[in-house]
């Protein structure tokens, strides 16, 4: 068989992001995601801006496609807020992050669809304790031949994005130890985690045969790896991050991404070698990236050479300088860098419980607050 891969003319933009409904008094989650829905009623328009997710829960917010991380943005914004205003009357908060500080994943209803169904049939134990939330970034590329290349490349910068996003530290009610415990919980699926390395995209067609001969997956968009072509789209997926707390972490993440993709595709152009690390250094990044955060020293090339993400970030972003420019997102790729100063989503949340006497409602309580701001405010400069 052969995958087609349509392309797209021009680096487009769309994001998803899964919002988790939470009670305004007991600070658990609310299974009322079908109400929220008749509340919200009918929306103008072909593409849907909220969808349907695996828990009830959860609703899932979707941009249509867009050409900047501020329209893109701006989409979200929108969606939220016809969210909020169904869901506030209904005793209903909204919140976001990798997962919910004390929830017990028993006490979760899922959704009912064949696909779900399968899924729960499938995966049993594993499949009922995905109690966790992320976000989606896809990037249009030009060409089936550039896809394998740039998701090569885009793997070395996994832990950079993993560190930057990280705001899943608390489960069921324990601090794990981990800055991230989403990503080793999701990669616990069959069809989810890192993606096999393929030399090209005939490579990566062969392997997604053999997937839907096997029963693996009955279409060829079931594979749920951290990275992913989306041939219906003509897009790459990033799905690395954990939920992503606010709007303004969010715009700089997709810059971050947007970014990547488009500087990648330009190399290619120009006929430059793009990046690669061996598969077991990946796997490596990935899982000191979802233990240490921003505190990770990452692997960065074949050779072993190892550096403090947050060192190799500044590089990084100062690499990705003129790409933001031409593509309207300087600022919010800048804001990248706020992040690490006033500390990841693991790290607030940690000070958030360490300042009320171990209390979990009040990170709950933060999170809550969080998604209510556009911004959030920077105590001291960057350095």
């Amino acid at each position: 068989m052969v995958v087609e891969f349509p392309g797209s003319p021009r680096p487009t933009l769309g994001v998803e992001w899964e919002i988790a409904l939470v009670d305004k008094t007991t600070r658990e989650l609310s299974n009322t995601a079908a109400v929220v829905f008749d509340a919200v009623g009918e929306l103008p328009g072909d593409t849907p801006r909220l969808t349907k997710e695996f828990l009830r829960n959860t609703v899932e917010l979707v941009t249509d496609v867009h050409d900047t991380v501020g329209e893109a943005v701006d989409d979200l914004k929108e969606s939220l807020n016809l969210l909020r205003r169904a869901a506030d009357p209904l005793g209903v908060d909204l919140m976001c992050a990798g997962t919910h500080p004390f929830a017990q994943w028993t006490d979760q209803i899922v959704t009912q669809s064949p696909e779900y169904d399968e899924m729960i049939e499938r995966t049993r134990w594993w499949g009922r304790q995905m109690l966790i939330w992320g976000v989606h970034v896809h990037v249009g590329v030009s060409s089936s031949h550039k896809v394998i290349p740039i998701l090569n490349a885009l793997l070395v910068k996994y832990p950079h994005m993993l560190a930057l996003s990280a705001s899943s530290p608390i489960w069921a009610g324990l601090d794990t130890g981990y800055a991230s415990n989403r990503a080793l919980m999701f990669q616990q699926l069959p069809t989810a985690g890192l993606p096999y390395h393929f030399a090209d995209w005939e490579q990566y067609t062969r392997f997604i045969e053999d997937q839907l001969r096997s029963g693996v997956i009955s279409k060829p968009g079931g594979m749920h790896w951290d990275i992913r072509p989306a041939p219906k789209w003509g897009t790459l997926e990033v799905r690395v991050f954990d939920g992503i707390t606010n709007v303004a972490e969010l715009s700089s993440l997709v810059a971050l991404v947007h970014c990547l993709v488009v500087y990648y595709d330009e190399c290619l152009d120009r006929g430059e070698a793009l990046p690669t690390l061996q598969p077991w250094h990946v796997k490596e990044n990935k899982w000191r990236a979802a233990r240490y955060g921003l505190d990770a020293e990452v692997i960065l090339d074949p050779a072993c050479h190892e550096r403090l993400v947050t060192d190799d970030l500044h590089d990084l972003l100062e690499q990705l300088t003129p790409t933001a420019v031409r593509l309207g997102c300087a600022d919010e790729l800048d804001a990248v860098a706020d992040i690490p100063v006033r500390g990841a989503s693991y790290q607030r949340q940690r000070r958030v419980a360490e300042s009320n006497g171990g209390s979990l409602l009040a990170v709950v309580d933060s999170l809550v607050d969080e998604l209510r701001v556009d911004e959030l405010r920077v105590d001291e400069p960057r350095g």
